[in-house]
């Protein structure tokens, strides 16, 4: 079913003297906001859900109380995983603590959720107050964990059919050789194009797809033995293993840290 297309409404840009304007938005479940680019930096915050989001050559899925930094002037489209409430948080870009020239993909620790709620539910009045804590979000935001949540995508229409195919079923488990003969290729040529459009193997790159699928399963209230069982692996016990290596901590301990302050 095709998703319905909208445009975010339109908020007063950031400027040197009010460096940090916070938006609520709240958006069609499964919507699509096509791609386009902003002035100045941005910060997409989802609260609930999770949100896709595009750049050329890379993809992001975000779950709740993670965040995705877009640079100014980057190309992106943003797509709404389920019902979504999104904060979006716009920095004007010369005093911006995140990198201006990639997307990254931070964590949203307690404090830097308050910092931004307060300037989003009951916007203050400039002032000192407000200026205070600008500059407490834009020293937590630079401080911000990075999370590894980027999904290289690739030019090359064989890859690309594999990679469609993959992201579309993450539990198939089908060696490189078999999906080799799928897309008229070689294992070889494969291997050649996944370290030089992907910078990683095969291997790397579908434990990558099902890291991120599951950032979005678990926002969906997915217990972890669907989400082994949606990815293809044999028991809860073989994903936790997974997540725990790429990302220095267990699935439970992840979702948790999401959580905590919520409410």
């Amino acid at each position: 079913m095709p998703r319905r297309i909208v445009d975010l409404p339109s908020r007063r840009a950031p400027t040197p003297a009010e460096p940090i304007v916070v938006a609520i938005r709240r958006l069609p479940a499964d919507a699509v906001v096509p791609m386009h680019s902003h002035a100045c930096g941005q910060l997409a915050y989802p609260v609930r859900g999770a949100v896709c989001l595009d750049v050329p050559g890379s993809r992001w899925l975000v779950p709740p109380f993670r965040a995705v930094w877009v640079p100014p002037a980057m190309d992106h489209e943003l797509a709404l995983l389920g019902r979504v409430d999104l904060r979006i948080v716009h920095i004007e870009p010369s005093v911006a603590s995140l990198p201006v020239e990639a997307c990254v993909v931070v964590e949203i620790a307690p404090l830097l959720r308050e910092l931004i709620e307060s300037l989003a539910v009951s916007p203050t009045p400039r002032g000192r107050r407000r200026e205070q804590i600008e500059s407490l979000l834009l020293t937590e935001l630079g401080c911000a964990k990075v999370l590894d949540l980027r999904l290289p995508q690739p030019v090359d229409r064989r890859l690309r059919a594999l990679c469609d195919a993959l992201m579309e079923n993450p539990a198939d488990n089908a060696p490189l050789g078999e999906w080799a003969k799928r897309v008229g290729a070689s294992e070889r040529t494969l291997s050649r194009l996944f370290q030089s459009e992907m910078g990683m193997s095969f291997g790397l790159w579908r434990q990558q797809v099902r890291l991120t699928q599951a950032t979005v399963l678990a926002a969906q209230g997915r217990s972890y033995g669907e989400i082994a069982g949606a990815l293809g692996y044999a028991s809860p016990s073989a994903f936790s293993a997974m997540f725990r290596r790429a990302l220095g901590v267990s699935p439970r301990a992840f979702f948790e840290a999401g959580r905590a302050g919520r409410d």
